[in-house]
């Protein structure tokens, strides 16, 4: 939910650079055909066979080796960046833990989203972002919002190399009445649209630096102005504010058939925050109740982003869950090549 502030220049794509952060590293790269920017840190792994394409390394055996290293990809929410998950990458980075965040198509440094449905853009952006980092290591998804609904989505597609998810704040189960609002009563937005007279820039923005640290904190005093000034610029004058609200509206209608949760097989932690004015923590104990398999946590003090609220303990969550899973997807590929070498074994005494 907050907005990134563009650089002066921009990398050419491919091009790595350090961030304001030493040990955040800035690149550009496109997925599913939409060039945006990606934040990472932890050590870098390099996989190369000499073609510029990512190659995956072999025992031998002669079946895949998964890599063992667990690494974290971080979804932001609507109207939000991968700057929002600077203060989680910073804690991941002095933990060792590699992880990249990225701008969505739409938001961001991204490339704008193509006319149509967003979900399925996003479902392909995700699907290709995971593809890539599961070359590298096993996979961890970590969604906030919007985030969290497209990574609940990729948990769907049993194709995906995905050892979890974790879904934070994800709408369309027991939303608020800001979201029902949006979705039912269109009107206010039309009216909005189609005033005789642009409301001021200037007024917007006062309106937004009022709204803004209440939506997104757990408590408006303690936002961070930094972060409050990158989603203000996201709304500099009424045309954009109007076609955020169009594009909100369109999100929240294909939130009514978002989920095949029935599909997910792979764990899911699912977090719900009481303190969230935008997507109620019934929410989250109502996804919790339809996958059964999934793990519920409940925070009473975090808001709606709590990568914002409390970025330490936050990355303390995402670390712990992902070398849980991890210890379960080593522990299965170890199960699997000890059958193969026993089969290899039977042969060869055969």
């Amino acid at each position: 939910m907050t907005a990134t502030k563009r650089p002066v220049t921009a990398p050419s794509a491919g091009h790595e650079a350090t961030g304001p952060d030493d040990q955040i590293r800035v690149s550009y790269r496109r997925f599913a055909g939409v060039r945006t920017r990606v934040l990472e840190t932890g050590p870098q792994v390099v996989v190369d066979t000499g073609t510029g394409r990512s190659s995956r390394r072999k025992r031998s055996t002669g079946h895949v080796a998964r890599p063992s290293t667990v690494r974290i990809v971080l979804l932001h929410g609507y109207c939000d960046s991968a700057d929002t998950w600077r203060p989680v990458l910073e804690e991941l980075g002095a933990a060792g833990i590699p992880a990249i965040a990225v701008d969505l198509p739409g938001f961001g440094e991204a490339e704008e989203l193509r006319p149509g449905p967003m979900l399925p853009q996003l479902d392909a952006f995700a699907a290709a972002v995971i593809k890539e980092q599961a070359v590298l290591g096993t996979v961890v998804l970590a969604g906030n919002s919007l985030g969290g609904t497209t990574g609940l989505r990729a948990a769907q597609n049993s194709r995906l190399p995905l050892a979890g998810v974790v879904s934070i704040a994800a709408p369309g189960f027991v939303d608020s009445w800001l979201i029902r609002t949006v979705a039912r009563y269109p009107i206010p937005l039309r009216l909005y649209s189609s005033l005789p007279l642009p409301i001021p820039g200037f007024v917007v923005r006062a309106v937004a630096e009022q709204v803004v640290p209440r939506l997104l904190y757990a408590e408006a005093g303690a936002a961070d102005a930094a972060q409050v000034k990158r989603f203000l610029d996201l709304f500099p004058d009424y045309r954009s504010t109007a076609t955020r609200l169009q594009q909100a509206r369109q999100l929240v209608s294909e939130l009514a058939d978002a989920y095949r949760l029935e599909n997910v097989r792979t764990p899911l932690l699912v977090v719900a925050c009481g303190k969230d004015k935008l997507v109620s923590a019934a929410s989250g104990r109502q996804l919790h109740v339809l996958v059964p398999h999934s793990r519920l946590l409940v925070r009473e003090d975090w808001g709606h982003c709590p990568q914002l609220d409390d970025p330490v303990e936050v990355a303390e969550l995402l670390g712990y869950f992902a070398a849980g899973v991890g210890r379960s997807v080593n522990a299965a590929d170890h199960a699997v090549a000890s059958t193969i070498d026993a089969a290899d074994r039977d042969n060869v005494a055969g």
